[in-house]
Formats: C-alpha cells, structure tokens, sequence
C-alpha cells in the first residue's frame, strides 16, 4: 500500500475511535518515539498503549491536523497537528512510517512550546497509569 493509502487507514481510525483499528494497524516490531520519554518504546503493546493513551487525551474536540506531508517512495507522512489542553495550545508533530505490508513501523511524536509538553507529559502519565489498573 501507498503511503497516501495507509493514512487514510489512520485517518478513518482517527475519527471513529476504534481501539481495535489502531491494534490492526500496528506491526509487531514498532517503535514509539515519545515527545517526553527518552527511551524508544518498542513493540506492538506499548506502541498501541501510547497511541491509544493519546487518544484520549489529546483527541479532544479541538483537536485538527493542519498539514500533512506524504512521501510514498518512503512510505512514510508528517502530519502537523494543534489542539488545545486545559488552556494550553499545543502544536505538534506525528510522523509515521509503514511498512511493506501497511502496518506502521515507527511513530514519532513532537511537541511544542515546552509549557504544552509539560501538560501532554502529565496527562498522558495520569491515562497510562488509569490503562494500567
């Protein structure tokens, strides 16, 4: 699959919410990159907790893409998004990259002004620890 197919994948996930579209979607080997943990997280379960503890905290209804770039020869997209956080503007970063059988290989997450990573670390924090129990 093309690069442009696969984010209509993500996309169509994004909007309906389906926990079990994001597992789909992921392959086996992936690799989180965290805006705030240093340490890659890698592997199929921790990438899906993370995505899906950033659902929920961060796919809010202000939440919007506002531009994306896509590389089919690479297979891969960076998707610029904004949302606002408990009065927080926070702008950010996805860029993923998929697979030879459509299944994202490595995500990676930035964001920014540093007033906005303190408050996705806290939040994200308080919904991986609510995943845990």
């Amino acid at each position: 699959m093309s690069a442009r197919a696969n984010l209509k994948v993500w996309h169509d996930h994004f909007e309906k919410k389906n926990g079990t579209g994001l597992r789909d979607q992921i392959a086996d080997d992936a690799v989180f990159h965290s805006p705030v943990v240093h340490t890659p997280q890698a592997g199929k379960p921790l990438v899906v907790a993370y995505l899906s503890a950033a659902n929920v905290v961060l796919a809010n209804d202000s939440f919007r893409y506002v531009r994306e770039i896509v590389d089919d020869s690479q297979n891969m997209a960076m998707l610029e998004f904004e949302l606002e956080l408990d009065g927080i503007q926070v702008n950010g970063v996805d860029i993923i990259s998929w697979n030879d059988d459509g299944k994202i290989q490595d995500f990676k997450v930035m964001v920014r002004p540093l007033k906005a990573i303190n408050k996705v670390w806290k939040e994200m924090g308080k919904m991986l620890e609510k995943m845990k129990g």
